[in-house]
């Protein structure tokens, strides 16, 4: 055992609060020190960060075309259980995987397309 740790055992309840109540004082001030530093090196970043956006907005990608903006795509599938949607792009979501590795079939969780139906013409 060191003497630091025989001289807190022998140490009074109160005496041993206090000390907790002084140290807890400190640790916050140099929490709150760090905290500060950080936020102001964060700051410091996204300023960088959106200088750099600016420059990459007004030139264009290595194509020498500027990137095209895609139509936002309307979910085709939808979870009857959380009403979680799916657009059909891109990787199945979990709830799908497992619900067809548990017997169903994609199409059982198609959302009706009334509306386009009615604009098709034959």
């Amino acid at each position: 055992m060191s003497a630091k740790e025989i001289e807190l055992k022998s140490m009074s309840l109160d005496d041993l609060w206090s000390l907790h109540e002084e140290i807890s004082a400190i640790l916050s001030a140099r929490i709150e020190a760090e905290k500060r530093e950080l936020e102001k090196r964060l700051a410091v970043l996204s300023r960088g960060v959106a200088a750099t956006r600016e420059s990459d907005d007004a030139r264009p990608l290595q194509g020498g075309k500027p990137r095209r903006k895609y139509p936002r795509v309307l979910p085709k599938y939808r979870n009857p259980k959380t009403s979680e949607t799916w657009s059909g792009r891109g990787k199945l979501p979990r709830w799908l995987v497992a619900a067809m590795k548990s017997g169903k079939k994609i199409e059982e969780f198609r959302i009706s397309d009334s509306g386009s139906k009615g604009r098709q013409r034959a």
